[in-house]
């Protein structure tokens, strides 16, 4: 899905007059929400997530993975999909993840853990994302 960045708001006011409270607080402001409670932790349905402030494309439904770790987990992004930046907060060093499209914040990734054979773990707030299912071709 490509998303023309001239349609998307241009002040954190227009943002949250679009998204709701709790998704303001995640994508705007680098909220987190809490281990276990978001919708997607546990879904196994194929598809793509997507951006939920944008509609970016973001992840495929085959790279994620259980980590256990409250929150849904993927092992590497679509390519062009994120932005990193480093994230010293909470003593301690990690990665945060944004969406490369609208600049919002979607969790962190974490890398050297062994989870995975590209040896990293994107922890993703459900509220980050809106999954679309695949269709079935035939």
């Amino acid at each position: 899905m490509a998303v023309n960045k001239s349609e998307l708001p241009s002040s954190e006011d227009e943002w949250r007059v679009r998204l709701s409270p709790e998704e303001f607080r995640v994508l705007r402001e680098a909220g987190t929400e809490r281990p276990w409670t978001g919708e997607y932790v546990e879904t196994k349905i194929p598809g793509v997530y997507h951006c939920r402030a944008c509609g970016a494309e973001l992840f495929a439904s085959d790279t994620k993975f259980d980590s256990h770790c409250g929150w849904p987990s993927f092992d590497k992004a679509l390519p062009g999909a994120i932005r990193y930046i480093e994230d010293r907060s909470h003593g301690m060093v990690r990665t945060e993840v944004r969406c490369a499209t609208c600049d919002s914040h979607l969790g962190h990734r974490f890398d050297g853990e062994g989870y995975t054979p590209t040896d990293a773990r994107y922890c993703i707030n459900s509220v980050s994302m809106r999954l679309e299912p695949a269709t079935d071709a035939g």
